[in-house]
């Protein structure tokens, strides 16, 4: 075995000497003067995992006996103990490091970076020396270090002299796939102020070690412990993250730690952490500086707006992750209307290829209406808006009153707005309750609207409008476009986010319920200034943020325009299989069809979803087609029914929902969002087969051959042949030969299946043990679609569960019932069996999985009262989660 840790102090990524203890756990970057070199990130996670990194000599947990609580570093993906974090000094280990001291060397010295070595006990992908692939563990207790990879570039060697020899460590560091965008730890600085000034005095030399920091020091806040010195290069893309965890749906978490894992910590912002003025005060002398939002479109401009204040020159170009409710900007620049599962390392690609283009933003000012009479004023009202500035739109009437709804509910009980998906619901209900009410029926007869000099309130009130929208960008409404696309022959061109014009539009309750199917609203103007007055208070919203606002005199002029990144398409990289062909020649490629349990069960497995996938038939387009081309051929094959006979498999109408998988360009499978299709070739996502992922498709389960095979027995319901009682569960963990009989059922067959029953529900495992050695499929099913690990646990029998456990494929742990949906763990939490759902935990049994009421395992048992078993699940269903992201990000 290559030990790292004690060559580690030779390396350059970590520095030698002694460190102190961790008195306090560090959860978020540390800024101040005591930050320390190496310093972990870090996160809680699971009790239970991969053993604890100091390794069994120094590990507390091992001498207790007992599970202890864990943590995760973000950066270089380690965990240990809790009370194991200052063991981490004896083996000299430290996390990569995010900064330079200026002691070390000359601060204007560009030294080579030093890989950060790391034991892993799991990896993926091959190894870099010898190109084999690294031997993964069943469990995740191996004691086994199969690999040994870099936290900066992804490097990794199998844990072997003959791949991982030593010199290795000396070697300068590329920083990886994405050292474009990475700000490199020499460029940040630590400045010791009280250090610089005790040097000017000869007698306080010796008493420097014991000086505390200095008064000014102190109040200059902790940013100003740092600066920032880049080195500059016309190949570098420096990126800065700047991430709101609370929106749509608190994703944000997540988003961190997966991008303090891919880059410096240092260059990643939590903005619920003093928002974004420090970090961008910091870096605003680095060239070709370029910045990520990742939340909503308010987070989006809160960034611009502070950009404004700062005047940088140039002013970086900005992208967006969406991870808000509407995402409409997002929409507008390329990158989606929100964020699914696209790896982190994709999104960091587009943003370094991504195009810098313009975006127009309106100043709104905001001044008493003295005409209004003092009866039309009321105690709900405001005299100014959120927000003076907007990107996308202002408006105000009906769909203003709908998201102030929204606002003041979500203000009053945030957690039950902890979804993109129930947010949309909450819309939905409070937009049609207020249709009922027509409580916007007679805005226009209280509003004035010149455009450009041009009066147009006489038109407003003629059509009767219920809702005024001044729009920026074609987007709106969660995607929507109501500006349309206007004819050679119309008075109004083509919208434009560049353009320096604002188009003016209208809705009756009738245009603003088209909007959704295609349907556009009253095209009334484009113009460069507008004067709005309203006589009432009225709703009104500015880029989502909503207020009731007095009766004013509002006035919208172009202020600026700001740099955005617009998502690009892709380089044409054509797969190995088309390498030979001209661009514009015709290729075939077979088109597979695949639900969504499947993809949310095996997406991590690219072989086994490839197999549990369903042929569709073959297209045929050329190698330069885009993938909005191939939707139009994929929904014509599956109309003509070219290449497969639907009618003999029964399968369901193609959703109007499905969208493309990427299978070629990850670890894993991902989806395409919809508005990003015409900005990647087929070519570039698939090879010679192109997958698609329909939501509504329900796998049918079969006996006797793989799905899509015609002749195929139908279990679904009942099975074929000579009884109705028992079924085969398809395997959704992948082909294994466990999982379906070679041919179909016989007499055989349904003598062993019912003593398989008989014997799990009169708790004789003796009996079990020995029909499933002659020979009997423990993967079967009852009419009802409980497995023998559904009889076992409401039995209660712990020794029959762990049996079926050990001997059953993996698929049966996450098997439902038909009536319920219930999984075998959804039992166990119902009746408080706390060692069996520990079982089913450890083998792997699904916490996410829910039953057709939408709930958990860890509902059921909070239902049962047992609050300490929906404590385990709940810290387990995360640990889950955070396991799906070490896959994603593992190399």
């Amino acid at each position: 075995m290559v030990c790292v840790q004690d060559n580690a102090a030779q390396s350059g990524a970590i520095i030698p000497g002694k460190c102190e203890p961790n008195k306090e756990i560090c959860s978020t970057v540390d800024w101040t003067e005591n930050a320390q070199f190496g310093q972990h990130v870090w996160f809680e996670t699971s009790p239970a995992g991969d053993f604890c990194y100091v390794g069994e000599t120094y590990c507390f947990a091992k001498s207790l006996q007992k599970s202890l609580p864990r943590h995760k570093c973000a950066s270089c993906k380690i965990a240990v103990h809790t009370v194991c974090m200052d063991q981490l000094e004896k083996i000299n280990f430290r996390c990569k490091p995010s900064f330079k001291d200026p002691g070390m060397r000359n601060v204007r010295e560009t030294p080579n970076m030093r890989h950060h070595w790391v034991h892993r006990r799991r990896q993926d992908g091959k190894c870099r020396q010898c190109g084999k692939g690294f031997q993964q563990k069943f469990s995740f207790h191996s004691k086994d270090i199969v690999a040994i990879s870099c936290s900066w570039c992804k490097q990794a060697y199998h844990n072997k002299v003959t791949c991982f020899m030593l010199q290795k460590i000396e070697e300068t560091c590329s920083l990886g796939a994405h050292a474009a965008v990475i700000i490199p730890p020499t460029w940040i600085i630590r400045v010791r102020r009280q250090q610089a000034s005790l040097k000017s005095s000869k007698r306080k030399k010796k008493t420097s070690l014991k000086a505390k920091p200095c008064k000014k020091a102190t109040e200059d806040g902790k940013w100003k412990h740092f600066i920032v010195r880049p080195i500059p290069s016309q190949l570098m893309k420096p990126l800065l993250v700047f991430v709101n965890p609370k929106s749509g749906g608190n994703q944000g978490t997540k988003i961190i730690r997966s991008f303090m894992w891919y880059l410096n910590p240092r260059q990643v912002f939590d903005l619920t952490q003093g928002g974004p003025r420090e970090g961008l005060e910091m870096y605003s002398k680095v060239p070709n500086l370029r910045i990520l939002v990742c939340g909503g479109d308010g987070t989006v401009g809160w960034i611009l707006s502070v950009l404004d204040e700062l005047q940088l020159n140039p002013q970086p170009a900005v992208a967006v992750l969406p991870l808000g409710t509407g995402n409409d900007l997002a929409r507008t620049l390329n990158w989606g209307g929100g964020y699914t599962d696209e790896p982190v390392s994709k999104i960091l690609s587009h943003v370094e290829d991504g195009n810098i283009v313009q975006l127009d933003r309106w100043n709104l000012s905001v001044e008493p209406n003295l005409e209004a009479s003092e009866e039309e004023r009321d105690e709900h009202q405001t005299d100014k808006l959120p927000i003076d500035v907007f990107n996308n739109y202002f408006s105000l009437g009906f769909d203003a009153h709908v998201t102030l709804e929204f606002h003041e509910s979500r203000e009053a009980k945030p957690e039950r707005f902890n979804s993109r998906l129930r947010n949309k619901m909450f819309y939905a209900g409070t937009a049609f309750s207020d249709f009922l009410m027509r409580s916007s029926k007679d805005l226009s007869k209280h509003i004035r609207v010149v455009c450009d000099g041009t009066d147009l309130t006489s038109k407003v009130q003629d059509m009767k409008l219920q809702c005024l929208l001044f729009l920026n960008i074609p987007r709106y409404c969660a995607g929507t476009m109501p500006w349309g696309n206007p004819s050679e022959h119309n008075d109004f061109g083509p919208q434009k986010h560049d353009d320096g014009l604002i188009e003016v539009i209208g809705f009756t309750m009738t245009s603003l319920a088209t909007l959704q199917v295609g349907g556009h609203g009253e095209r009334l103007h484009q113009c460069q200034e507008v004067t709005l007055t309203t006589f009432k208070p009225i709703p009104v919203q500015v880029d989502g943020e909503p207020c009731r606002l007095a009766p004013s005199v509002i006035r919208i002029t172009l202020r600026n325009q700001s740099n955005m990144l617009q998502k690009t398409k892709r380089r044409i990289s054509l797969p190995q299989l088309y390498d030979q062909l001209p661009i514009t020649e015709k290729v075939q490629i077979q088109v597979n069809r695949i639900s969504m349990r499947d993809y949310e069960a095996l997406h991590y497995d690219k072989e086994q979803l490839r197999e549990a996938s369903i042929p569709m038939g073959i297209i045929t387009v050329p190698g330069n087609s885009d993938l909005e081309t191939c939707r139009l051929h994929i929904e014509k094959l599956h109309e003509e029914g070219d290449g497969v006979n639907t009618d003999t498999l029964h399968m369901p109408k193609l959703s109007p929902k499905w969208c493309f998988l990427d299978s070629t360009t990850a670890d894993r499978f991902y989806r395409i969002d919809r508005g990003q299709e015409h900005l990647n070739y087929v070519t570039e996502i698939s090879q010679d087969e192109l997958f698609i992922l329909d939501p509504e498709l329900v796998t049918k389960e079969t006996v006797g051959t793989s799905p899509g095979m015609p002749g195929a027995m139908e279990s679904v319901g009942g099975c074929s042949n000579s009884t109705d009682q028992f079924a085969f569960p398809a395997c959704s963990a992948g082909p294994s030969p466990l999982c379906r009989l070679d041919s179909g059922w016989n007499d055989s067959d349904q003598e062993s299946i019912s003593l398989l029953f008989d014997a799990v529900k009169s708790g004789n495992l003796e009996k079990l043990v020995q029909t499933h050695e002659g020979g009997a499929n423990l993967l079967v099913q009852d009419r009802f679609g409980c497995t023998l690990l559904h009889h076992a646990v409401v039995l209660g029998s712990k020794e029959i569960v762990k049996y079926i456990i050990d001997n059953a494929p993996a698929c049966i742990l996450d098997v439902t019932e038909k009536s319920t949906g219930e999984t075998a763990l959804h039992k166990a939490a119902a009746l408080c069996q706390r060692t069996i759902c520990y079982y089913l935990v450890e083998a792997g049994a699904s916490l996410m999985k829910t039953d057709l009421q939408g709930e958990t395992s860890k509902m059921y048992a909070e239902r049962a009262l047992d609050m300490e078993l929906a404590a385990y699940l709940e810290n387990r269903q995360h640990h889950q989660m955070i396991q799906r992201e070490d896959h994603e990000t593992a190399v």
